[in-house]
């Protein structure tokens, strides 16, 4: 297989994450990021492939399952090893834990990981709970049980749960620095099909909103943005993509221009049309 090639020098400039001023960093628990896009460490074909999809998306944080680390599982082998963790922020995730009880094992195993690789005051963690095989979907209650006894210990949670706005302000108040809806299952670039809840979720939140799970094209990353998600973490539609580096470039662009389309604030939708000429003073 041939390695796709790196963005071009005009691609690198427009993926350039340099946001409006009056925008502001995105602040999670005690970090902040000039990215808003988060990207993951699975399923590429090999570890270049990875790095450079890493470099072409601009993120500064960068998710990684604890369990197939510890386990040395096959395509996590030196993993650890193969990212500059000086410069990217690492995300533990309790992926593959069934159980409030293991996810809090393995967010323990997640810190003491982070500390290994130089990030001693790394107290990040992407909860996940996810105790169905079939659509991955995560558990409500045991991912709340997990979060309350994790902030207790000090974890900066960031919880990967249903569009569900009462679970999202529930963990908001045991402490959560995001809450993280999915648009969709876990890698089936079905997009975002629980709108309305996120939006309900967002317009709600008091913490950074961060749409997790389902988005498959840029033109779906940049409405998740449009929508005021404050970032979102994409990982199966770039490694999977046919040239993931170019994906990952792009998807940054479209967080970018989501998130700017946000701020500067759309149209609002008629029922009729509306002559974009000026109607008066015109020559007749």
């Amino acid at each position: 297989m041939t390695t796709p090639c790196a963005p071009t020098s005009s691609t690198w400039l427009a993926a350039e994450n340099n946001p409006d001023p009056a925008d502001g960093l995105l602040t999670i628990g005690d970090r902040t990021f000039r990215s808003r896009l988060m990207t993951g460490t699975g399923k590429y074909s090999s570890f270049e492939v990875m790095r450079q999809s890493i470099a072409a998306s601009h993120c500064e944080m960068v998710t990684v399952a604890v369990r197939r680390v510890q386990a040395s599982a096959p395509g996590h082998e030196g993993l650890a090893e193969a990212l500059d963790w000086s410069r990217i922020w690492m995300l533990p995730n309790t992926a593959g834990c069934q159980t409030a009880e293991e996810a809090i094992r393995v967010a323990r195993l997640g810190r003491e990981m982070a500390k290994l690789l130089g990030q001693e005051d790394n107290s990040f963690v992407k909860l996940e709970v996810i105790p169905d095989a079939r659509y991955l979907l995560p558990d409500p209650i045991g991912t709340l049980q997990a979060a309350e006894q994790l902030v207790k210990e000090g974890f900066s949670v960031l919880p990967y749960i249903n569009a569900d706005p009462l679970l999202a302000r529930h963990l908001e108040e045991a402490g959560c620095v995001t809450v993280m809806p999915l648009g969709s299952p876990i890698g089936s670039g079905q997009g975002i099909r629980n709108q309305a809840n996120i939006q309900i979720i967002i317009e709600n939140a008091n913490v950074p909103v961060v749409v997790d799970a389902g988005i498959g094209t840029p033109s779906e990353a940049a409405a998740a943005m449009e929508m005021g998600a404050d970032a979102l973490l994409i990982n199966t539609a770039i490694a999977r993509a046919a040239n993931p580096v170019a994906m990952a470039a792009a998807m940054a662009m479209a967080t970018q221009a989501g998130r700017l389309a946000y701020r500067a604030g759309r149209i609002p939708i008629r029922q009729i049309a509306s002559p974009s000429s000026p109607v008066a003073g015109v020559v007749q």
